[in-house]
């Protein structure tokens, strides 16, 4: 499955073959839909593309903020002892706790892209 950027949103990617077209829906987005079709993967561009700016402009309109795909917040449960060895690592460090679990998922998601 593909993705789409465009302004900090991402979007699926996928085919229907009964329709015969391109569709997808901006993810992270738990507030408010926004879809998209194309016949081409041009069409599916724009029609995404158009997608985020036609939300935009409404809530531009409505005097409202937009919701951002993803807050940036993230809350996770992990073990006791990983979080000992979390806050350990930390002091020893000098950084917070949050800096290295960031570069931790940073760095682990790059493999992966790798």
């Amino acid at each position: 499955m593909g993705s789409l950027k465009y302004k900090g949103y991402s979007g699926t990617v996928e085919y229907s073959e009964e329709d015969n077209c391109l569709f997808g829906k901006v993810i992270g987005m738990s507030k408010n839909v926004i879809t998209y079709e194309g016949k081409t993967v041009e069409e599916l561009k724009t029609d995404f593309v158009a997608g985020i700016d036609l939300y935009l402009e409404s809530c531009q309109e409505q005097g409202i903020k937009p919701q951002k795909p993803y807050s940036g917040s993230l809350n996770i449960r992990i073990p006791s002892e990983v979080h000992s060895q979390l806050a350990l690592r930390a002091q020893m460090t000098g950084r917070s706790i949050n800096a290295i679990i960031k570069d931790l998922l940073t760095n682990r998601l790059n493999q992966l892209n790798a």
